[in-house]
């Protein structure tokens, strides 16, 4: 829910700070003051894209910051955007910066805003499923994965008719060369790590007699008539018979000592490694020939070992495919067969929990509407199954809401016929009903007022009272029968440019008491004449009676 928003340099707004009830909220105002403006505020904080045409003019950037919380936890987050004139912009939230996108997936979901435009996705037959589903998730969704799944094995065995459909095409034009490179390869029989192997032993056998000069070099120097050992030996004696008389040389025999155990390891070490050496030209000349082998398969199918052997299994593959007799077509067709038996039979399930929930929630729909003053208009939704090539994700059917005007009339499409203001409320029934099931914990409503008056205005305001008890509700309104349900009313107001920068302002604020008792009459009668008065705090007393 949305507790504060702080609004400076949107539009016309240049400053404005607002605390939201958490019941129904109404924002009432002449029309052409800014309260489109305070809407494009609140949707750069659910993360719709940055404009730089919202920044005052004559202002460098504009920030918007929200305090939120949740109904369901004492968590709060601090949101925070700023959009400068170039476009560019930034956004933190609970002080660390983040994307539109983050924006939008996590505080953004919370908030539904139901403007003019957000009345058209009703018009969506995406819309429709997405209303549906929601209301009956616990009965729809199992049986929608389910759908899912067999749809992606279904996809699956598609995938893999066609790659051995089409190894198969290959083979035919091009079995000659897959033979000639698998039986190539399979002469050498490279193995996995045998190259980088080889060439570290081929490096010894080829350097054998360098190796063994030098080594046995360093052993003579180590091990020889008067060596390092034999020198190392005789400093350490001299030094024990010094330290006799100065201990602080017995941390140098130490020393002296240790190094001298490493060298005759050292040596014992060298001594063994030129023993084991030996030199077989035989053996080096077959590893050479082994290596022209290796170095010929990377010349042709290389350059590297992995790519020898990826040329091999495609090679391979076309063989196999040729040779056993369309085994691999007749078993790759089979699993097809059987995936798309089994989707057909979760397509069945899906479509058979939509339809029993489709008559339930539409007859919901029709009692709200019933209750918003629209006569016998009746809302049904229809459960279409489509071709097979038309299955997706969402399901094998069409969901659709058919509007039906009066009880008189025929069902149609709810697009087609329903003018603006019955879209409207259709769609605040919508949200009555979805109630708890629904999402998002602030809805915000724009023109749901739309030509209503009346006997209707008063029904209006019921719902939206109702609404308010499982949602925030935020209400951009023109009738004094909604304004007088609020818990909070703000007014919205233009003034002309002063001195300074001549740009109009748009001023929101509060409105309580008398304030409160005017506005409400200006709404109902255009004025604030006596009888008007009278008539608003009639109202106002009525509601907190």
């Amino acid at each position: 829910m949305i507790d504060q928003l702080h609004v400076q340099n949107v539009a016309l707004i240049k400053e404005a700070t607002l605390e939201f009830s958490e019941g129904l909220t109404v924002l009432t105002g002449e029309t052409g003051t800014g309260k489109t403006a305070l809407l494009s505020a609140l949707k750069l904080l659910i993360g719709e894209r940055a404009d730089s045409s919202s920044v005052r003019e004559g202002a460098n950037e504009l920030l918007v910051e929200g305090q939120f919380f949740s109904s369901d936890t004492p968590d709060e987050h601090v949101i925070r955007r700023r959009v400068n004139t170039s476009g560019r912009g930034r956004i933190d939230i609970d002080g660390h910066m983040a994307s539109v996108r983050e924006l939008a997936e996590g505080i953004g979901a919370t908030v539904d805003l139901c403007g003019q435009h957000e009345h058209q996705q009703l018009l969506s037959l995406a819309a429709h499923m997405e209303l549906l589903d929601g209301w009956a998730a616990q009965s729809i969704n199992p049986a929608k994965e389910r759908f899912c799944e067999a749809l992606v094995a279904t996809r699956k065995a598609a995938q893999e008719l066609e790659r051995v459909q089409t190894a198969l095409q290959e083979s035919a034009s091009r079995l000659d060369e897959a033979q000639f490179v698998l039986t190539r390869i399979d002469e050498v029989a490279p193995q996995d790590g045998e190259l980088n192997q080889l060439q570290a032993t081929l490096d010894i056998a080829e350097h054998a007699e360098s190796l063994f000069t030098n080594v046995e070099a360093a052993y003579e120097k180590l091990s020889g008539d008067d060596a390092a050992l034999d020198l190392l030996a005789e400093a350490l004696t001299s030094l024990e018979a010094a330290a006799r008389y100065d201990t602080s040389l017995t941390s140098k025999i130490a020393v002296i000592k240790s190094s001298l155990l490493d060298l005759e390891d050292s040596a014992h070490d060298l001594r063994e490694y030129r023993s084991s050496m030996e030199f077989d030209p035989a053996q080096l000349n077959a590893m050479q020939m082994r290596m022209a082998r290796l170095q010929g398969l990377l010349r042709s199918y290389g350059p590297s070992m992995e790519q020898v052997f990826e040329r091999r299994a495609w090679a391979a593959g076309i063989v196999e495919a040729s040779g056993d007799g369309g085994q691999a077509l007749k078993d790759a067709q089979d699993t097809l067969t059987a995936a798309e038996k089994a989707l057909a039979l979760a397509a069945d399930e899906l479509d058979a929990v939509r339809k029993a929930a489709a008559p339930v929630l539409a007859a919901r729909i029709t009692e709200q509407m019933h209750r918003l003053e629209m006569g016998t208009a009746e809302l049904h939704i229809d459960v279409t199954r489509l071709e097979r090539g038309q299955w997706t994700s969402a399901g094998p059917s069409r969901v659709e809401l058919l509007y039906k005007p009066a009880a008189t009339m025929s069902a149609r499409p709810l697009r087609r016929i329903a003018s603006g203001g019955e879209v409207s409320r259709v769609m605040l029934a919508c949200k009555v009903v979805l109630g708890e099931a629904d999402a998002v914990d602030t809805l915000v409503f724009d023109e749901v007022d739309a030509g209503v008056g009346g006997a209707t205005a008063v029904a209006l305001a019921t719902v939206l009272s109702d609404l308010a008890r499982t949602h925030q509700v935020i209400v951009v309104t023109h009738l004094a029968q909604v304004a007088v349900a609020a818990t909070r009313h703000y007014v919205v107001r233009k003034t002309e440019g002063n001195a300074q920068d001549g740009v109009p302002q748009t001023h929101i604020d509060e409105v309580v008491g008398e304030d409160r008792v005017a506005e409400v009459a200006r709404l109902l009668s255009g004025d604030m004449s006596t009888p008007s008065l009278e008539h608003a705090r009639a109202l106002l007393d009525g509601v907190s009676g």
